[in-house]
């Protein structure tokens, strides 16, 4: 599914509503979606991970509707000058040049006034004849306020206020909408907490009569909402989790049930996004087996499913390696299962295949930046979130010694956006370019600016190596190094997360640092994560990719064959569908 059979919009379903909402479907909430890089409504991982779920669903023909908010303005464009230094820019884009604006308008209540919400119909259809409609709640209408408009204008912007207000027009807007269009729906699945006021509607739509019972904790039917509800969570960090005080909550939501029950499923002292999903779910998943252990140290007492993130096999799979699956290994697009029998494929043609995607990205950095990086030289990416406990840095803790083992054998690409208000994830991009200029001459490194889909897929397919450097165990799942896997390049990463699942040291990849025994946040590991790191670096990674090329590939081969294999988004919504959607 690549190319148009995603990005058509069938505009006979968009005309004929009743063909979308003829079936009982699946209701997917994610405050960011990610699928198309001229669509700015997501910011990174979370938003492409509910892209590739839809994906997948389409593909499997799932019956499924998401819901999310339009981004008018987008997350923002990043410049960087010669220092390293963030600048923010407006990144908007017309919704009207990809999707189709629906009649049906509902309102919800926010500060006390009343907030019109519209919606764009979107549809992510596969080649296998699968089409799920994706709507994009807007709430930036001339019946609304001036500052009400501009609710659903930025993803992640403004103040704890404007998020609040975003996660009523997501969660209670949302099932409203839903209910207006005319969809039924038999589970909501809601992709991180943002969306976890849709409880609170539901629990509207389930309130008994009172005179009908006694006892007056029972007019609110936890129990059929709890059935409709699934949740995910995303977060391993504490400080992670949506939380407002009650005081705001008032002001913006307003009693919208009693405060008694809300404290009672949100928390006592403020309201936590997380514990109000977790509360009126009846099935709670974390995204890898790590992760839910994680999580069952946050929040003990929960029942606390692991099912390992994936990422959509066709969409990450570079152009000379589709080619080449399609020679060797047919109907691997929609069954990922085959990449077990990568051993068909002869040496020469995945190593031709890797370094025909190599040469896109190098030809790419020579057009923007000017480098001077070789075709044959060890390549090492380093692409995510600039924040703090990514530690995009730690490859520089000692640049005499990564001179030394690398000097002539070795380039970095580094690519990443910092919140605005992340001053230290900002701090760490300006560390990155001290390094740049400490390492000039001896290793060529560049910083790209503005990563976005099209920028991953050139460099999860272009690179030799993809490198990770959590704090442990901070990475929920990440999937950034699955892309890669499912273009033969190597991992180097650290034990947390996915990783644990999918390493096979010298094998599948190399890890760093020690094995993932914690399972609450550990103390900083830098010095023995950065020792492990540069010995790996010298005596394994350099070594076999200069001296043992047959066993380089070789192990591009296990990385598909074992990796790719799994760790893909059609496995995870089989699991999905399996365990939580048909309970």
């Amino acid at each position: 599914m690549k190319g148009k059979g995603v990005k058509k919009l069938l505009e006979e379903s968009v005309l004929d509503i009743h063909k979308l909402t003829s079936e009982p479907k699946i209701a997917y909430f994610s405050m960011e979606i990610g699928f198309d890089e001229r669509i700015h409504t997501y910011s990174g991982g979370l938003g492409i991970l509910a892209g590739d779920t839809i994906k997948s669903s389409s593909d499997l023909k799932l019956p499924m509707v998401a819901v999310t908010l339009i981004s008018k303005k987008g997350y923002f464009k990043q410049e960087l000058d010669e220092r390293g230094r963030q600048i923010e820019l407006p990144d908007e884009w017309n919704p009207a040049d990809h999707m189709t604006l629906l009649p049906e308008k509902i309102t919800v209540r926010t500060e006390g006034r009343e907030v019109y919400v519209q919606s764009w119909i979107y549809s992510i259809d596969s080649l296998t004849g699968g089409s799920i409609p994706v709507l994009f709640l807007d709430t930036d209408l001339p019946d609304n306020e001036a500052g009400d408009r501009g609710i659903t204008h930025s993803l992640y912007g403004g103040d704890e206020r404007y998020r609040l207000k975003q996660e009523i027009v997501l969660g209670i807007g949302g099932e409203r909408m839903l209910r207006a269009l005319g969809f039924k729906i038999k589970k909501y699945h809601m992709n991180e907490g943002h969306a976890s006021l849709l409880t609170l509607s539901l629990l509207l739509r389930f309130k008994r009569d009172i005179e009908e019972v006694w006892d007056e904790k029972e007019v609110w039917d936890l129990e059929s909402v709890k059935d409709l509800c699934v949740f995910t969570t995303h977060t391993p960090v504490e400080a992670g989790h949506d939380k407002f005080s009650y005081g705001m909550v008032r002001e913006v939501l307003g009693e919208f049930i009693p405060f008694d029950l809300l404290k009672e499923l949100g928390g006592s002292d403020k309201m936590n996004m997380t514990l109000l999903a977790m509360n009126l779910s009846r099935y709670i998943n974390g995204v890898a087996k790590k992760h839910g252990a994680v999580s069952k140290g946050l929040f003990p007492g929960y029942e606390i499913h692991a099912i390992t993130n994936g990422i959509h096999s066709y969409t990450w799979t570079c152009e000379s390696f589709a080619r080449l699956y399609d020679k060797y290994l047919p109907g691997w697009a929609n069954e990922p299962e085959v990449f077990v029998r990568v051993g068909r494929i002869p040496d020469e043609e995945l190593w031709a295949a890797h370094m025909e995607a190599k040469r896109r990205l190098i030809d790419y950095i020579r057009d923007v930046k000017g480098s001077c990086m070789g075709y044959d030289t060890l390549t090492i990416g380093f692409a995510r979130r600039a924040t703090a406990y990514k530690r995009a840095t730690l490859l520089f803790r000692d640049i005499e010694r990564l001179k030394r083992i690398g000097k002539g054998r070795l380039q970095l690409i580094y690519a990443g956006k910092a919140h605005p208000r992340d001053m230290e994830g900002k701090k760490n991009i300006e560390e990155i370019f001290k390094a740049i200029e400490a390492l000039k001459g001896d290793i060529e490194v560049v910083y790209l600016p503005n990563y976005d889909i099209g920028l991953a897929m050139k460099m999860v397919s272009g690179v030799d190596v993809w490198l990770n450097t959590p704090m442990r165990p901070r990475e929920a799942s990440g999937t950034s190094g699955m892309k890669a896997a499912h273009n033969g390049v190597l991992n180097l990463s650290v034990l947390d997360g996915w990783w644990i699942e999918g390493h096979i040291e010298d094998y599948t990849g190399w890890s760093i640092g020690p094995g993932p025994t914690e399972t609450t946040l550990a103390e900083s590991s830098d010095e023995t994560d950065t020792e492990d790191l540069y010995h790996k670096l010298e005596h394994k990674v350099i070594r076999t990719y200069y001296d043992d090329r047959e066993r380089w590939i070789r192990m591009m081969q296990n990385a598909i064959g074992k990796n790719a294999y799994y760790f893909n988004s059609h496995r995870m919504i089989r699991r999905y569908v399996t365990e939580a959607y048909i309970r």
